[in-house]
């Protein structure tokens, strides 16, 4: 989407300016895994107008590959605008009717040499037409050989016309990995701790319970618990962050790397968007990951990001 930012906390109503940016949640996601270095394309649609070519002009210049993206010539670009203040970051919506509120499940052939499809909770809720690609992808496993990656990621403000509780949980529980915020958890599902949204969510062999900043805890098939605790972080905007977690945790998984990493770095590149205004953060050079991956659990414990 184009989203517009208010240049100070003052109140949407009151502002005379706005900074046009881009972001969304699957957008967020790929520009942090390319910012890590891995190969990503985002699948869309976007309107024939200013806005549609700036998003695609904002991705490509983050490294990401934009040519499965349609254009569609008779709806626009969907926009968000933020209203910043002392208490948060309120966000506003007009996506109805909006050129990616037209994806269907064909888009699923645009992903088939993916070594991992990621997908959230946001585009469930965008049309039926967006919850049946949703469908097609997770639960009936149309990319055979990737692992699909799910994060819950529950907007209330779009879900006027279905229950989300129930749209939910089907593609939750049918993902490889599965991202979900401990408190959207019990709004959703009345389940209040990570050890009940892992029973909840069984069979998904990765479920990741993201609870801001205490810490987040992982369960894998084979049994592991792993809980890694938040590093003290210098908090700007809350808006992205779930999203820069998601791309650290999905960057380890293609590297191979151990539960342990994969939480760490998905807090690093989270610290990271809570220090800036925008939805898409500068990610931390390598080499600075990789001292971070090393610290010993008293070292990490006393860090401080951003």
């Amino acid at each position: 989407m184009a989203v517009l930012v208010p240049p100070d906390e003052g109140p949407l109503e009151r502002q005379h300016t706005l900074r046009l940016e881009v972001g969304g949640a699957e957008s967020n996601v790929a520009c942090g895994l390319a910012a890590l270095g891995h190969r990503v394309a985002w699948v869309s649609r976007v309107g024939d107008d200013p806005l549609g070519r700036r998003v695609l002009a904002e991705l490509r210049g983050r490294g990401v590959d934009v040519g499965g993206v349609g254009t569609d010539p008779d709806r626009p670009t969907g926009v968000y605008f933020k209203d910043t203040g002392p208490a948060g970051t309120g966000t506003y919506y007009y996506r109805r009717g909006s050129a990616a509120t037209r994806m269907g499940p064909d888009l699923a052939t645009q992903c088939e040499k993916a070594r991992v499809v990621h997908l959230s909770g946001i585009t469930a809720a965008l049309s039926d037409s967006c919850a049946e690609l949703v469908t097609e992808i997770v639960v009936r496993r149309a990319v055979p050989g990737a692992t699909v990656s799910f994060d819950v990621n529950h907007r209330p403000a779009l879900w006027s016309h279905r229950d989300p509780a129930t749209a939910l949980l089907a593609p939750a529980r049918h993902a490889d990995i599965v991202f979900v915020g401990r408190d959207e958890a019990e709004a959703l599902w009345g389940t209040a701790k990570p050890e009940e949204i892992r029973d909840l969510l069984a069979p998904a062999p990765v479920v990741v319970v993201k609870d801001a900043e205490h810490g987040a805890t992982a369960y894998t098939a084979d049994g592991e618990e792993l809980f890694v605790p938040t590093p003290d972080s210098r908090i700007v905007e809350r808006v992205g962050a779930g999203d820069a977690f998601a791309a650290g945790f999905l960057a380890a998984h293609l590297e191979g790397r151990r539960t342990r990493d994969a939480l760490r770095l998905g807090h690093v590149m989270a610290a990271a968007a809570l220090a800036t205004g925008g939805d898409v953060p500068t990610a931390p050079d390598r080499a600075g990951i990789d001292r971070l991956l090393t610290l010993d659990d008293e070292e990490w414990a006393a860090l401080r990001l951003g």
